[in-house]
């Protein structure tokens, strides 16, 4: 992955952060038996999502590359 810079974008190192946010919000208030708290953290989670997918179509995630990868080259 090194050739293709796959995630070395705003849109997804944003998206990631506030995802990881959420994802240790949930584990918390898991672990404390408090369900509301739980999902709220998975809210946190998919606005991750939300937000890395508005970033990219705003223009700040990956540019789609003209040229094709080689057959041999996936793994």
């Amino acid at each position: 992955m090194a050739g293709s810079s796959h995630g070395h974008t705003p849109a997804a190192w944003t998206g990631v952060i506030i995802a990881f946010i959420g994802f240790c919000v949930a584990g918390a208030f898991m672990v404390m038996a408090q369900p509301a708290g739980f999902w709220a953290g998975m809210g946190i989670v998919v606005l991750g999502g939300v937000v890395g997918a508005v970033m990219r179509s705003m223009g700040m995630g990956q540019q789609q590359s003209s040229h094709p990868v080689p057959a041999g080259a996936e793994s």
